[in-house]
């Protein structure tokens, strides 16, 4: 696992804009991450079905507080890239901390330990065959082998381009611009479609991360939700709508969490 130290970037290396939807949100997700829609066929990910049978761990029972140290799913090589991806996503400035600090990801290695990662409501006996976009997810992986599957594949490509080095060995700037070339589409893998798997799964469990409850494992204090003016629970809320349309509402200066209710 890379250490905090391993992510703060150097006082000389230009700092990543952050990503506009943080400015940009309209409306707090749901806690728990959707379905992906994928797309692939069965000869081209035969052989990752297999490979990631070995990374299968036991599910987590139930939410986890972002209290507990470690990871449930991620091993080291992929909490040193989703640590790293984090940071660069959500860099600290003066609206949050990094990406870690807040909790991102331990947020996303609990979803992936969880019954989400272990995709308990999927139907999960084929046939594997070639689909079309509109047709979703079709490949014989539980969200959490898809996901690191999509990290070794990354990885691997990332090696390619920068002389052997992985995704948490490069600068936050070339960090930045792989992540940017990945949702575009400019980084490829035979057997994965990748840039589906950044913005299909991976992205929206960033997205999740920042905006859920905090005892889902993200959002550390709530900090995000500070950010954006979000009162949290109880939602109910509906002639506070009324009477502090266009203000700022008081409440949001201490959101809620279910945590404060239990």
């Amino acid at each position: 696992m890379s250490s905090q130290n391993d992510n703060r970037r150097d006082e000389d290396e230009p700092v990543p804009a952050r990503r506009g939807f943080l400015r940009q949100i309209a409306a707090v997700t749901g806690s728990m991450p959707f379905a992906p829609g994928l797309v692939g066929g069965s000869a081209a990910v035969a052989s990752l079905g297999a490979a990631a049978q070995a990374t299968q761990t036991p599910a987590a029972p139930g939410p986890v507080v972002n209290t507990v140290v470690g990871y449930l799913s991620l091993s080291q090589d992929e909490a040193a890239f989703v640590e790293t991806m984090v940071n660069v996503m959500c860099p600290a400035d003066d609206m949050t901390p990094n990406g870690v600090d807040c909790g991102l990801a331990i947020y996303i290695d609990r979803q992936l330990a969880g019954d989400f990662g272990k995709g308990a409501r999927r139907y999960k006996q084929g046939p594997w065959a070639e689909g079309k976009p509109q047709h979703g997810y079709q490949l014989p992986l539980t969200p959490e082998q898809y996901f690191k599957a999509g990290v070794a594949a990354a990885n691997t490509a990332c090696a390619t381009r920068f002389g052997g080095k992985p995704f948490d060995q490069i600068t936050p700037a070339e960090a930045d611009a792989f992540l940017n070339d990945l949702a575009a589409g400019k980084v490829t893998d035979p057997r994965l479609p990748m840039a589906a798997w950044f913005n299909e799964l991976v992205y929206p469990l960033f997205n999740q991360a920042c905006f859920a409850d905090p005892i889902y494992g993200g959002n550390t204090a709530k900090v995000f939700w500070k950010l954006i003016g979000y009162p949290g629970l109880p939602a109910t809320h509906t002639i506070d709508m009324v009477q502090f349309r266009g203000k700022p509402f008081p409440g949001a200066k201490d959101p809620k969490s279910i945590a404060d209710f239990s």
